[in-house]
C-alpha cells in the first residue's frame, strides 16, 4: 500500500470524507501506511463535526455524499478554516463541475478512478509548499499599498487585511516576487500546484478569477484612494503583476 518510512508525515492530519466503504478504507489505510495521521468520515455532517473537533491539515472530499452535497461541505469548511487544504475526489468530469468545486474553495481535484500514488504525490507537494518557505521568500513584499507577508500568510491593502484562500495567496505571492515580469501558465501551475501537474489548467483560471475578485472587493471597501497593482493577462503565455 505504501512505504511506512515517512514518520515525519505524522504531524499532518488528513480527513477522508467518502461514503464508499472500499474507497474510504483504501484511502485511510494508504494514508496511514505512508505515515499520515488519518481519519475517515462517511457523511458530510460527520465530516463537519470531526473537522470542528480536531484541527486538520488536509481534507480529501468526495462530492457524492449521502446526506449533503460535497460542495456545501467545501464551502462551509473553507469559511471556517482558511488554511485547510481541500482536495476534491470526484467522478464528475464536466468542466462546470470541476470549476464549481474549485470556486467552492477547493485547492485541487482528482477525477475518479485515480491511483493512490498520484494522490499521495499531490498531497505531498501541497503540504511541502505550505511547510517550507525559502529564506529569500520570507520578507514581506510591498507593491503600492499592497503588502504580502509570506511568513504570516497575510495580505493587506492600505492597512486593511484582504482575506485570500490558500491558493489565491500562493498565486499572488509568486506573481509579486516576479512583479513586472511575465510568468507563464506552466510556471504558475508548477510552483503553486504541482511540478508534475497534468490535465486541465482550469484550476489556475478559477483561482485567478477569485484572486482578482477579492482584490477588487478589498479596494472598494478600503478607506483612502490606495494603489492596487493590476494583474495583466498575457494571452497564450500567462500573467504579469504590474509594478
Amino acid at each position: 500500500m505504501g512505504t511506512p518510512t515517512a514518520p515525519d508525515n505524522s504531524r499532518f492530519r488528513v480527513l477522508v470524507v467518502e461514503d464508499d466503504d472500499v474507497i474510504g478504507h483504501h484511502l485511510e489505510t494508504g494514508l496511514r501506511g505512508n505515515g499520515y495521521t488519518a481519519a475517515w468520515s462517511r457523511t458530510g455532517a460527520a465530516a463537519l463535526a470531526e473537522a470542528t473537533r480536531i484541527p486538520y491539515d488536509a481534507l480529501l472530499l468526495d462530492l457524492g455524499l449521502p446526506d449533503m452535497d460535497g460542495l456545501d461541505v467545501a464551502r462551509i469548511l473553507r469559511g471556517r478554516f482558511r488554511d485547510l487544504l481541500i482536495v476534491i475526489l470526484t467522478a464528475r468530469t464536466d468542466d462546470i463541475d470541476v470549476i464549481a468545486g474549485l470556486d467552492a474553495g477547493a485547492d485541487d481535484y482528482l477525477v475518479k478512478p485515480f491511483s493512490l500514488t498520484v494522490l499521495l504525490a499531490r498531497l505531498r507537494a501541497h503540504l511541502r509548499r505550505r511547510a517550507v518557505t525559502a529564506p529569500a521568500e520570507r520578507q514581506p513584499i510591498r507593491l503600492g499599498d499592497l503588502v504580502i507577508d509570506p511568513v504570516a500568510r497575510r495580505c493587506a491593502l492600505h492597512g486593511g487585511e484582504v482575506p485570500l484562500r490558500p491558493k489565491e495567496f500562493d498565486l499572488l505571492a509568486l506573481l509579486a516576487r516576479h512583479a513586472g515580469e511575465a510568468v507563464s501558465r506552466e510556471t504558475l501551475m508548477a510552483e503553486v500546484w504541482d511540478e508534475n501537474w497534468f490535465g486541465s489548467t482550469k484550476t489556475l483560471d478559477v483561482t485567478m478569477a477569485g484572486l482578482r475578485r477579492r482584490l477588487t472587493e478589498a479596494a472598494g471597501t478600503t478607506p483612502g484612494p490606495g494603489h492596487l497593482p493590476h494583474i495583466t493577462t498575457l494571452r497564450g503565455h500567462g500573467y504579469r503583476l504590474e509594478t
